[in-house]
């Protein structure tokens, strides 16, 4: 239904946590390289992932490859350096939502020359520099499934 993107993930629970949401969403994971972990990591398996063989997943090896790959889609980039809150955008099955590294977030002159793609969740209180990258994942695509009016199964 959707695509989130992780470009350069560093942390395989928050990836395997991923993982399982896209799982439950039927969405689609695709990891921007280079990876801070191995992809049979240990970690990343106990974070839920004894079904990663079910989960849709696209490898990218770098950020160019997966621009090429997704010409012409419509791409939101989540960050905190951005204004415009996740929920004000109308989203589409095929969208892609794109997050960054878990430490520096996505880069700002991709921000720069994105403007109008660019959203946040905002967050009352300032002294939280940020929500974790799982969260984060997990906040933008369930607003997009629940703008689709999707229920759950059973």
């Amino acid at each position: 239904m959707f695509n989130l993107v992780l470009v350069e993930p560093e942390i395989p629970q928050n990836t395997g946590n991923i993982g399982r949401l896209c799982l439950a969403a039927n969405s689609t994971l695709h990891l921007v390289h280079p990876l801070g972990f191995r992809l049979d990591d240990a970690a990343l398996k106990r974070a839920g992932m004894d079904y990663w063989d079910q989960l849709s997943i696209v490898e990218h090896p770098g950020f160019a490859d997966f621009q090429l790959r997704s010409a012409g889609s419509r791409c939101f980039y989540c960050s905190t350096k951005s204004h415009r809150a996740y929920w004000d955008i109308q989203y589409r099955p095929g969208d892609f939502l794109i997050f960054g590294r878990e430490t520096k977030g996505l880069p700002e002159s991709l921000l720069k020359k994105n403007p109008d793609n660019a959203i946040t969740i905002p967050m009352p209180n300032a002294a939280a520099r940020s929500l974790n990258l799982a969260t984060a994942a997990g906040i933008v695509l369930y607003e997009a499934l629940r703008q689709q009016s999707l229920r759950a199964p059973g």
